[in-house]
């Protein structure tokens, strides 16, 4: 019996540790790759969400000169409860890109442009 068992130990084979090694940098490697393709989706993101809010601003600064016949001085202006109902529901603010307004004079329509914190425009 105990011939029989060291028999079988001595026939068993596993990983030696420069395989194990050579795994364990394969799986590394891979997860980098993963993290780099991650953070470019997220700029994605974040370009779209800017775009979209420069969109609702353009949107609502003009929904606001139809209506009053003047521009809105700000931003701020069109998301007041006062405007009865407000153009926008809040005003736009992200720490990784700015919404900046200037108001038409007359029939000259107002600007809006957006711009991403790691530079460049949205």
């Amino acid at each position: 019996m105990l011939q029989r068992i060291r028999k079988i130990w001595a026939e068993e084979s596993g990983f030696t540790l420069i395989e194990l090694l050579i795994v364990v940098v394969i799986l590394g490697v891979l997860a980098g790759i993963v993290v780099f393709a991650v953070s470019a989706f997220n700029n994605d993101g974040v370009t779209a969400a800017c775009r979209s809010d420069v969109k609702n601003v353009e949107i609502a600064s003009e929904a606001y000169y139809a209506k009053n016949g003047t521009w809105a001085a700000t931003i701020a202006d069109m998301a007041q409860p006062v405007a009865n109902p407000p153009y926008l529901k809040e005003v736009p603010n992200s720490t990784k890109y700015t919404v900046s307004y200037t108001p038409g004079s007359g029939t000259t329509e107002s600007t809006v442009t957006g711009t991403l914190t790691s530079g460049g425009a949205c």
